[in-house]
């Protein structure tokens, strides 16, 4: 085998080439990292553990009251519709709690805010639905504005 001159291998690659590529890659990491940081929205505060550890402003429970007495004004004098006055109560209440604790509520059922640690919360709600989603004749605005407000004083 005259013609048979052996294996020969393959040309090597100069030691270059790699790091250029590894230095390549991490520059690509590194911009996808800071790309992602610089629009990541900031993380949203987490509500208190209790209710009792954030105490309500007494001028937080006079801006509601005064609300909670302007829907029953416009109630009363026919500016507001029964149910949408049973509905802004609802929603009033709701709105006082999540500015109280931090946990908002405007969503929740009444199921689900019967689940969370709040005193009262629930009970004042559950006085208010009937107006909200109940057949006609519907409750007095009065006596849903009451349990509103007997809820937002209570709260301490």
């Amino acid at each position: 085998m005259a013609d048979d001159q052996g294996f020969y291998a393959p040309l090597g690659y100069s030691p270059l080439w790699l790091w250029a590529g590894l230095l390549l890659a991490a520059l690509a990491v590194g911009w996808i990292v800071a790309v992602l940081a610089a629009t990541r929205q900031p993380r949203a505060r987490t509500a208190p553990d209790s209710p009792a550890a954030v105490l309500p402003a007494a001028g937080l429970k006079a801006h509601y009251l005064a609300r909670i007495h302007e829907v029953e004004t416009a109630a009363g004098t026919g500016a507001l519709p029964q149910r949408a006055a049973h509905q802004e109560l609802s929603l009033l209440l709701r709105l006082f709690i999540r500015d109280a604790t931090g946990q908002d509520m405007t969503r929740m059922t009444l199921a689900d805010i019967r689940e969370q640690p709040l005193p009262g919360v629930a009970e004042a709600i559950g006085r208010i639905y009937p107006g909200e989603f109940a057949a006609e004749p519907l409750p007095s605005v009065t006596a849903s504005a009451a349990a509103a407000r007997e809820a937002v004083r209570a709260w301490s």
